[in-house]
C-alpha cells in the first residue's frame, strides 16, 4: 500500500489481469467442486483445467440469488455453498429476503480496503462506519477493510443521529462510510448542535444513488464522496476513484454481464445483468447472477487504474429493488398483503424526495379508514424493517401487470 494505488494488481495489464482472473478461477471450481456439496452437484461435469478463458466461463451454470432463499430453505443453513464446516465461520448474517451469509475471519474479507484506498483512506485514519452491524454483514466487511489498511473504526452503525454527531466531534474521523443521505442528515446534525465536522475529508458511499446534486451538496459541506458498489455475499464489486468516470472493478473477483434473466454475455457497452465469481476459500460464489444491470464503459480510467470500468448501479432486472439500502422483494410485499385480508391489490411504490428513498404501498381495500391505514404501514415496517406509509386507492388505479413493486424514483 503505497501512493495512489493499494497495491501493484490495480496497475496490471490487461493480458496479465486475465491470465491471473483465470487461474485463480480454475483453482476455486476446483476446491469448490471438492468442498461444496452445492457446486460439486452443478459442477459436476465441469472440467476445472478447462477454464482457460471467458467464453469458457459462459458455459457454467448461472446461481440466482433470487433463488438462494428457497436453496437455503432445503438445506440449512447455507444451501450446501460453504466450503468449510459452519464452525470455521466467523459471523453468521441474516439479510433482508430471507437470505443467511458467513463471515469469515482476518482482515479485509469483503474486500472493502481498495474501494477505501480509492476514496482517500489511508493508515491511520480514523473511519466513521454508518453501515449496519445488526443482523447484515455490511458494517462487518467495510470494518474489515479498514482494518486491513490500518484504520481504527468507529462503529457507528444507523441511527442515534445526535450521540453520532458528538462522537464525530470528539474523536475526529477522517473519513465517512455509510450511504449519502445519513451523511447528509449527520451533517445537517452537527451543524444544529453547534459542532464541527471539519476532520472528515472524504466519504465511501453505498446502498443508494449518489445523485450528482447530493454529491454537490456534500462537498459544499466539505467532505468528497466516492461511490461503491457491492453485495452481502460478493462483498466490494465495483469502486470509483478520483477521476469518477465510472466505477472501476475490483481486482478479485470475474465480472460478466449477461442478457437480463439468462446466462450469455453481452456486447461491450450494452447493458447486461452483473453476474460475479469470488474465490473465496469459505463461500465461493462461481456466476452469481445479482439481479442489478450494468455496462461496460470503454477504456480505462484517467486515475491510471488499468482495470474494467462500468457505469455502476443502473437497476433491476427483476422486481427486487433497495430503498435506503436494504433490498425489499416481491414476497415481502405478498406478506404484508396476505396479514391483511382487507387489502385486495396492492403495489408497492418508491419515490424520492430530496434524494430520500419514500416507500408507499398502494392498497385498493375493502372498508378501512385510518386505523387500517396505520396498520397496514406498521405490517410493512415489520416485514421489511423499513418505514413506509399505506395509502388506499381505487383497483383501478393498479395497473394489472403483475407487478408488486414499481421504483418510480428520478435521480438528478
Amino acid at each position: 500500500m503505497a501512493g495512489d494505488f493499494y497495491d501493484d494488481l490495480e496497475t496490471r495489464s490487461a493480458d496479465q489481469r486475465e491470465a491471473d482472473l483465470m487461474r485463480n478461477l480454475r483453482d476455486t471450481v476446483a476446491s469448490a467442486k471438492s468442498n461444496t456439496a452445492y457446486f460439486a452437484q452443478a459442477l459436476k461435469d465441469v472440467d476445472p483445467a478447462a477454464l482457460t478463458d471467458r467464453a469458457a466461463l459462459a458455459k457454467l451454470p448461472i446461481t440466482r440469488k433470487s433463488d438462494m432463499p428457497a436453496r437455503q430453505a432445503a438445506n440449512r443453513p447455507l444451501g450446501g455453498m460453504n466450503a468449510v464446516p459452519i464452525a470455521d465461520m466467523a459471523h453468521l448474517f441474516a439479510s433482508p429476503g430471507g437470505i443467511y451469509e458467513p463471515g469469515a475471519h482476518g482482515k479485509n474479507h469483503g474486500r472493502f480496503a481498495r474501494g477505501l484506498w480509492a476514496a482517500g483512506v489511508r493508515p491511520g485514519d480514523v473511519v466513521h462506519n454508518t453501515f449496519s452491524y445488526h443482523l447484515v454483514p455490511a458494517g462487518l466487511l467495510v470494518e474489515s477493510g479498514a482494518h486491513a489498511i490500518g484504520c481504527p473504526v468507529i462503529p457507528a452503525g444507523v441511527g442515534n443521529t445526535e450521540v453520532q454527531a458528538q462522537v464525530i466531534n470528539d474523536l475526529k474521523p477522517a473519513a465517512y462510510v455509510g450511504t449519502p443521505s445519513f451523511l447528509r442528515i449527520l451533517l445537517a446534525k452537527i451543524k444544529e448542535m453547534g459542532l464541527d465536522h471539519s476532520s472528515l475529508k472524504c466519504g465511501l458511499c453505498g446502498a443508494e444513488a449518489l445523485t450528482p446534486s447530493m454529491r454537490a451538496e456534500l462537498a459544499e459541506l466539505g467532505v468528497q464522496t466516492f461511490n461503491s458498489y457491492g453485495t452481502a455475499e460478493l462483498g466490494l464489486i465495483a469502486f470509483e476513484s478520483a477521476a469518477r468516470e465510472g466505477m472501476i472493478l475490483d481486482e478479485e473477483i470475474v465480472v460478466e454481464l449477461v442478457e437480463p434473466g439468462g446466462t450469455d454475455p453481452v456486447a461491450e457497452g450494452e447493458t447486461g445483468e452483473v453476474v460475479v465469481t469470488t474465490f473465496s476459500t469459505i463461500y465461493p460464489m462461481i456466476r452469481l447472477a445479482t439481479g442489478d444491470l450494468s455496462a461496460v464503459l470503454p477504456g480505462t480510467s484517467p486515475c491510471g487504474r488499468t482495470g474494467t470500468r462500468i457505469k455502476g448501479w443502473m437497476g433491476r432486472a427483476d422486481q427486487t429493488t433497495k430503498v435506503k439500502g436494504m433490498f425489499v422483494h416481491p414476497a415481502q410485499v405478498m406478506e404484508v398483503a396476505g396479514r391483511h385480508p382487507e387489502i385486495k391489490k396492492a403495489r408497492l411504490v418508491v419515490t424520492s424526495a430530496n434524494n430520500v428513498d419514500v416507500m408507499t404501498l398502494r392498497c385498493a381495500v375493502d372498508g378501512g379508514g385510518d386505523g387500517l391505514r396505520d396498520a397496514i404501514a406498521a405490517t410493512l415496517q415489520s416485514v421489511t424493517k423499513l418505514r413506509g406509509q399505506a395509502e388506499f386507492v381505487d383497483a383501478s388505479a393498479l395497473p394489472d401487470d403483475g407487478r408488486m413493486i414499481e421504483d418510480a424514483r428520478t435521480y438528478e
